[in-house]
């Protein structure tokens, strides 16, 4: 996923505000994304998922904008 920084960006920023402690997570990001941790591929799921939908409400607002 390195070679998408704005998926990357947004889900360091999930898997920041999912798992904010040791208590939560037992790794940080970084280490979490080299080992695939069932936690860092939650965020990555996370973040395409919002990607998505972020995708759809802007397309909702150009046709709204088109008529």
């Amino acid at each position: 996923m390195q070679h998408d920084l704005q998926l990357r960006a947004a889900a360091r920023a999930i898997y920041d505000a999912c798992y904010p402690t040791e208590e939560w997570a037992p790794v940080r990001f970084d280490e979490a994304e080299r080992f695939g941790t069932v936690h860092y591929r939650q965020a990555v799921g996370a973040a395409q998922e919002a990607r998505s939908a972020l995708g759809a409400q802007h397309d909702q607002l150009l046709f709204a904008s088109i008529l």
